[in-house]
């Protein structure tokens, strides 16, 4: 994919997984887009990401759980850096408890931020990209949509959602110039899950490795897919 003048949006982009793929971005020269439900941490991030020499930022508040905010987000997106080129859907909540455990607001909302949030994303980026002659959308699943655990029913059922909503999409629009990928990490060194990042998990994956998996899936060449891509960490403790 031509890099040039393209203009992405990342979901979820003020912290872990999702900062540090906005700053990636922006270090090949996109324009970037980023999103979260907090607007103070949407704008210390865009301060922090514009100090940089490449790419330009801009954030807006919008809750993917909430079909009407993702509709502003992505026409705000087009007025203010021209179109879509590029959509990273990374904004994902986790909870780690049994299913009589989990209360059924804690389920909808994890279903409804993984898998419609993705949903409505998609659904209103694709036309903007058809119109700028095609597109890439890349999709952060996990691991855990392959691999069940006890206590991750919910965040589960949303990942093993989530790729078989892209393997779908993928097969829709790839005629229409429309890349579709999504990238399984394993444990990663973030925030997520009410956890925080700490020098005792050097051996989780950095949220940097993953924005490098998702520049190297822009640079492929236009006639190769790299549909599905597992990173996980490579030597994790032994049990």
């Amino acid at each position: 994919m031509n890099l040039h003048d393209k203009n992405a949006i990342v979901t979820g982009g003020t912290k872990g997984i999702g900062r540090a793929i906005a700053a990636a971005l922006l270090g090949e020269g996109i324009s970037v887009c980023i999103s979260a439900r907090n607007q103070d941490e949407i704008d210390a991030a865009v301060r922090e990401l514009n100090q940089g020499k490449s790419g330009k930022a801009i954030g807006f508040v919008c809750d993917v759980r909430d079909y009407d905010q993702v509709e502003a987000l992505i026409s705000r997106t087009v007025r203010e850096l021209g179109g879509v080129d590029i959509l990273i859907n990374n904004a994902g909540i986790g909870m780690f408890e049994t299913v009589a455990e989990t209360s059924p607001e804690d389920f909808r909302a994890v279903l409804e931020t993984n898998l419609f949030g993705v949903f409505y994303c998609c659904h209103e980026a694709i036309p903007e990209m058809k119109r700028r002659g095609g597109g890439y959308i890349i999709n952060i699943s996990s691991l855990a949509g392959a691999n069940p655990h006890p206590r991750m029913a919910a965040y589960n059922a949303s990942k093993f959602g989530l790729n078989g909503f892209s393997e779908a999409l993928m097969q829709e629009v790839r005629h229409d110039n429309i890349k579709v990928s999504y990238i399984m990490p394993g444990s990663v060194n973030t925030e997520f899950g009410g956890d925080s990042p700490s020098n005792e998990k050097s051996w989780q994956l950095t949220p940097h490795d993953i924005a490098r998996v998702v520049v190297d899936l822009l640079h492929h060449d236009n006639r190769a897919l790299p549909s599905r891509v597992e990173i996980r960490p490579s030597k994790p403790p032994k049990k």
